[in-house]
């Protein structure tokens, strides 16, 4: 009964990592399929741009591309986003992402560490090391760092302390600070899904539009 029981847990565990992968894989493949695209922006992140619940189509990275090519701006976006990751897990992923040229990246990890109460300083330096990853092997790289804030319950020290390692971060490495990802979204019941975590078709429209703000005068710099 037991290894019946053992067997199920890791025939889940084994079905749910293999959605994950195949969504970050369409991803991927889908937003390279621009061929007027020459530059290229990589967004490294959890389930909040992997799209979780809703069709990657709909998610706001792809909302973005969409905006680049209204704009007539020559960049391809990478979704790169894993729904679970936590700092640690994009950490262990960038090295296959940085095989390719990244002209940009946004940073939005960061969210599970902190809902899993991980420690803070491990959240800090995941997050510098992937910034400085990143530089090492493509100096010119545009970094966008996406800040994150915490629900209530996970005591006012922790969150004080979690939501300051993003303006930090961005003081000492020279990056662009989207202040709070999910701004105008998070906390709003007719903007999220029904665990009231995950954006929904309109909440990801409402991130695109928060993001561009941030984003399109860094990929206009020469």
């Amino acid at each position: 009964m037991r290894i019946g029981r053992l067997y199920f847990w890791r025939a889940t565990f084994l079905v749910l990592f293999s959605i994950g992968w195949v969504r970050f894989t369409l991803a991927t493949e889908l937003s390279g399929a621009n061929s007027d695209s020459t530059r290229s922006l990589v967004v490294l992140g959890d389930s909040l741009s992997a799209g979780y619940g809703v069709d990657i189509s709909e998610a706001w990275p792809a909302l973005i591309q969409a905006f680049l090519r209204r704009d007539g701006m020559p960049w391809k976006v990478v979704n790169a986003g894993v729904s679970g990751d936590t700092t640690a897990a994009g950490l262990r992923r960038l090295d296959w992402l940085l095989r390719k040229p990244v002209d940009a990246l946004i940073l939005e990890l960061g969210a599970n560490d902190g809902l899993r109460g991980l420690p803070l300083e491990a959240t800090r330096t995941n997050l510098q090391a992937v910034i400085d990853r990143t530089r090492t092997k493509w100096p010119r790289v545009q970094i966008i760092l996406a800040g994150m804030r915490l629900p209530a319950n996970m005591g006012a020290e922790y969150i004080n302390s979690f939501e300051a390692i993003f303006p930090a971060l961005t003081a000492s490495n020279r990056v662009t600070l989207i202040p709070f990802l999910l701004e105008g979204v998070g906390g709003r019941p007719e903007f999220n899904q029904a665990d009231q975590i995950h954006p929904n078709v309109v909440g990801h429209r409402r991130v695109a539009a928060h993001v561009w703000t941030f984003l399109k005068p860094v990929l206009n710099q020469p």
